[in-house]
């Protein structure tokens, strides 16, 4: 049976909503899913639910709140001389690879009566689940860094989500979410095992399309480092079914304003410690001390993979460079493109490697920066 276990001091928990952190601090992934089974993919579906069988913890089927989200396109690419499948998750129904993590958890929350939840995010997240719990009747509070892109801020409100601007850092936004989630309950899309059970579903779709095969390579854009984190755990669920044969290389690409994992890797740390904010166009992964930190970079050591970072001015030249190729992302989703040009002596000619197109260029400011 599906629970929650501590990955600090390995205690368990059943799954409720309820339940966001361990006693003793450390965050809780979602253990015991069942086995992956190829056969008990639902076909006639085209959406993250035809891996139903993976959500156990989804009692009924009139339970599932879903908008059509998962199955994005694999477009082949060639960018900066790499070929490349970039897979486009900003053709999710909010616009962001976030609607998978939402759809799952608030599925979970309507199917046990939950009535308002609260959250906090720098954009994406919080336009996902102020959407979902829209569609499902379920009241949302959101706490948002005042500082967040206005578009972002405009899409969150038109759901009816109760807008709470957080003068200082994300990390003060988070704070003032947890506070007001004593009396509520706590959707996090960084703490949530739920959330991050959906994100998984990514790694499901990236197989299936490639022939159940795994690429060579994936890479991110990482801030907390959720989706690396999740489409890891999906490829381990496939690894251990005997659907692919080897785990793929992950690699991380970050900001260098903000650069806490790689600041760790570098040093050969196991442990991620906070680091001076500065700033960067890159919003989406604004994050200095990012809870899931060791068990990512164990994700990323474990596969052979590597963390780089990239400036504002890569990024801009990343994202006009995608655009010449008709797609259209915000910074935050460039980041893991600029990170492609310090990679071509890494990632072999003839390899497979998929790369997530995260978020909409529609969410950031109307066109593109100049580049420097």
């Amino acid at each position: 049976m599906a629970q929650f276990t501590c990955v600090a001091c390995g205690k368990t928990f059943p799954v409720r909503w309820q339940t966001w952190r361990c006693e003793c601090g450390g965050v809780l992934e979602m253990t015991d899913l069942p086995p992956f089974d190829r056969d008990a993919v639902e076909r006639e579906r085209y959406d993250l639910w035809r891996y139903r069988h993976m959500f156990p913890f989804i009692p009924e089927q009139q339970h599932i709140v879903s908008m059509g989200e998962g199955f994005t396109p694999l477009v082949e690419t060639n960018i900066y001389g790499l070929a490349v499948r970039s897979k486009v998750e900003y053709m999710a129904p909010t616009g962001s690879y976030k609607d998978r993590g939402a759809a799952v958890l608030v599925s979970f929350l309507s199917a046990h009566g939950v009535k308002s939840v609260v959250e906090d995010s720098s954009g994406n997240a919080a336009a996902s689940l102020s959407a979902y719990a829209a569609r499902a009747g379920i009241k949302a509070q959101i706490f948002v860094p005042a500082n967040a892109s206005p578009s972002k801020l405009g899409q969150i409100e038109v759901y009816d989500a109760e807008l709470q601007l957080v003068e200082g850092s994300r990390q003060a936004a988070a704070v003032a979410a947890q506070e007001a989630a004593q009396k509520s309950c706590y959707a996090s899309h960084v703490y949530s095992p739920l959330f991050m059970t959906g994100l998984r579903t990514f790694a499901y779709e990236v197989a299936e399309q490639l022939g159940w095969q795994a690429p060579d390579n994936l890479v991110f854009p990482v801030g907390h480092g959720t989706f690396l984190l999740g489409t890891y755990r999906g490829f381990q669920d496939l690894l251990a079914a005997g659907v692919v044969e080897r785990m793929p290389r992950f690699f991380a690409v970050q900001s260098r304003a903000y650069a806490p994992l790689f600041e760790a890797y570098r040093r050969g740390q196991e442990q991620v410690s906070p680091v001076a904010r500065g700033d960067t166009i890159a919003e989406g992964i604004r994050i200095a001390n990012p809870p899931r930190g060791r068990q990512v970079l164990e994700a990323i050591r474990k596969t052979g993979g590597a963390v780089l970072t990239v400036t504002d001015d890569e990024i801009v030249q990343a994202q006009h460079a995608l655009a010449r190729l008709g797609l259209f992302v915000e910074p935050t989703s460039a980041v893991a493109v600029a990170g492609l040009r310090k990679l071509d002596r890494v990632l072999g000619p003839t390899e497979t490697t998929v790369v997530p197109l995260t978020g909409s260029g529609l969410k950031a400011a109307p066109g593109l920066p100049a580049p420097g």
